[in-house]
């Protein structure tokens, strides 16, 4: 296992004020002047690489809005994420916190003048499909309203939300750019995505298809360009989506977009196969399928879709 930055830029600033600062509490004064070069929009990448390798070619894990690698490292409850799970498959994995993201850092202000935006801890329990909708969290827990036979450990929720990080809504630019060097660097590659991964990845796929051998996409929150559909062509696709999402508010507008993709890929003469998990008896899952109490019985279908597609020796 081992790690690197790779991407960013360096951004040259000018015009402001040399001020005196103390680093460390009670140390010695400090002049710092914060004009000149600063490396930025860099993304950190940690990789694992098996001795006994079955996967033909890397595993990518890209994870979703407001998070970071940990999403695929383990689960709340301290169980297997599927980070260890596909490592032990045989893969080579590569875990990315996207630019803005965890290690990766975040430009100043100076930089970037736009404000992230935070999550209440309440949010991701309501918008991610483990409580029942708006209302439904509570600071108490007897009061929380979980969806009925949620796999979402539920009881493990306050160390979920201690992995969420503050995001921006402008920084789709760099975040491409970072994500496209990384495929330049390590790929042909399969590409495992999780909710706003899916607008970088289907992106990426379509300006270099010779870089990509399969999509896995979890609950994309953005589908690819259906303008360009047939890029996709000769990259086999699979969707994955969980349960609850017919009651959800947003998820049956965002899924249409998604099958609707798949559908123009299809046409074009691609490969697209779409799992609703409770159709095929998988039941209760959220948003965070990876986290789910049976995300070890969702990582044996996607590993089992990418044998069928010869990408396991």
């Amino acid at each position: 296992m081992g790690s690197f930055h790779i991407g960013g830029r360096t951004v040259e600033v000018t015009g402001k004020p040399i001020r005196e600062v103390v680093f460390a509490a009670g140390g010695t004064p400090a002049k710092m002047d914060p004009n000149g070069p600063y490396q930025v929009e860099q993304m950190y990448v940690q990789y694992f690489l098996p001795q006994n390798r079955k996967g033909k070619v890397p595993l990518l894990m890209w994870h979703g809005g407001g998070l970071t690698g940990v999403t695929w490292e383990t689960t709340p409850d301290g169980r297997d994420g599927w980070l260890n799970i596909f490592v032990r498959k045989g893969w080579d994995v590569y875990n990315s916190d996207a630019v803005e993201r965890g290690r990766s850092g975040f430009p100043s202000p100076d930089i970037w003048p736009s404000s992230p935006i935070f999550l209440t801890k309440g949010n991701p329990f309501e918008r991610f499909r483990i409580g029942a909708g708006p209302g439904s969290w509570s600071p108490d827990p007897a009061k929380l309203k979980v969806l009925p036979g949620s796999q979402f450990p539920v009881d493990a929720y306050d160390s979920f939300v201690k992995q969420g990080v503050p995001r921006w809504l402008d920084s789709d630019t760099p975040i491409v750019a970072a994500y496209t060097e990384l495929v330049q660097k390590v790929c042909p590659c399969v590409i495992l995505f999780h909710s706003q991964a899916g607008g970088f990845a289907f992106r990426i796929a379509q300006a270099h298809p010779d870089k990509v051998k399969a999509l896995v996409a979890i609950e994309p929150a953005v589908p690819g360009d259906p303008a360009k559909a047939a890029a996709l062509k000769d990259i086999p696709i699979l969707m994955v989506f969980g349960d609850y999402i017919e009651q959800d508010s947003r998820w049956p507008a965002m899924r249409g977009k998604d099958v609707a993709f798949g559908d123009a890929v299809k046409a074009a003469g691609g490969s697209v196969d779409v799992v609703d998990l409770p159709a095929v008896g998988i039941k209760g899952n959220s948003h965070m399928l990876m986290m789910d109490k049976n995300n070890g019985q969702i990582a044996d279908l996607v590993h089992d879709w990418l044998v069928k597609k010869a990408l396991v020796d």
